[in-house]
């Protein structure tokens, strides 16, 4: 097989550009791209960030060491993305076809885009699943009740999560920016603050244990430190690291049953493609844990 230069193996704009035969209706897995960014305060671009993770995708080895699998064996189709204008209209089009596909019995995968679009699949997942709980990866709280007076803001996501009825527990990891104003909305106690664990997983089985049967997972990948994960629209410095996050979401899918996620707030940058294939490897590796953690 030939490609261009900088191109990966497989079939243009598809996750590690998988062939029909993995690819189709009998396929477990459905990524679905809502490349929208509408309400970026800092750095725009997030918009890009699906096609970006999906190209570097391209270049992934197929075989997973640490899960001795290959994940892309159960299926993964990539749908058309989601394209819209206002916030109104791309949450409805995202909580329709991830309602679609979770009644065709698919996982659900959701790539930003803003971080604002994961109110829509998490919505969707909460009525399938009523004891629903969300663990979100994070720098920021993203608790203003409405910032700069949009309450469809990035920065207001996981006050609207936290407005869905049937979600029984929210965990916040590696939080380590928010204004004064979304102080009296935090959950202090189901929070993990970035300078506190750091240095240590102590804190692993604790937060595991404030999370229902069924887990879906909202991952802004500001969460990470910025020394490997430079390109997103809100970079804080103090983030999480990649051997100690992969360790917890390992030990989440032995415990627990991850039902779904989301991976948000990549901002490409032309000049270093490091951090789409970062992207690209931690999705992949989500999903060794979720369907392979029998193994491990």
């Amino acid at each position: 097989m030939t490609h261009s230069i900088g191109e990966g193996h497989g079939i243009k704009g598809r996750f590690c550009g998988l062939p029909n035969e993995f690819a189709d209706e009998k396929a477990a897995v459905v990524i679905l791209p809502v490349p929208f960014d509408l309400t970026s305060t800092y750095q725009k671009g997030s918009d890009l960030g699906p096609a970006a993770l999906i190209e570097a995708s391209r270049n992934l080895e197929y075989y997973d060491i640490e899960s001795n699998s290959e994940p892309y064996r159960i299926g993964i189709i990539t749908a058309p993305p989601v394209i819209c204008e206002s916030s109104e209209a791309m949450l409805k089009s995202t909580y329709e076809k991830t309602r679609h596909y979770l009644s065709q019995g698919k996982f659900v995968i959701t790539l930003g885009g803003e971080h604002a679009i994961s109110q829509a699949p998490i919505k969707a997942y909460a009525e399938k699943y009523p004891d629903l709980s969300v663990l979100q990866f994070d720098a920021h709280a993203d608790l203003h009740p409405a910032y700069e007076g949009n309450p469809l803001s990035h920065a207001s996501v996981m006050a609207r999560v936290s407005e869905i009825e049937s979600i029984s527990s929210i965990v916040s990891v590696g939080i380590r920016s928010m204004s004064v104003q979304e102080t009296p909305f935090i959950n202090k106690s189901h929070t993990y603050f970035a300078s506190d664990i750091h240095d240590n997983n102590v804190w692993m089985d604790r937060a595991i244990s404030q999370l229902k049967e069924h887990v879906y997972i909202t991952f802004d990948l500001d969460a990470f430190d910025p020394a490997i994960m430079p390109s997103t629209g809100t970079p804080e410095p103090g983030g999480l690291m990649w051997h100690q996050t992969l360790a917890f979401i390992k030990q989440l899918a032995r415990e627990k049953h991850i039902v779904g996620f989301d991976i948000v707030e990549l901002c490409p940058n032309p000049h270093n493609k490091a951090p789409d294939f970062l992207a690209a490897k931690l999705l992949y590796k989500m999903l060794s844990y979720i369907f392979a953690s029998e193994r491990l």
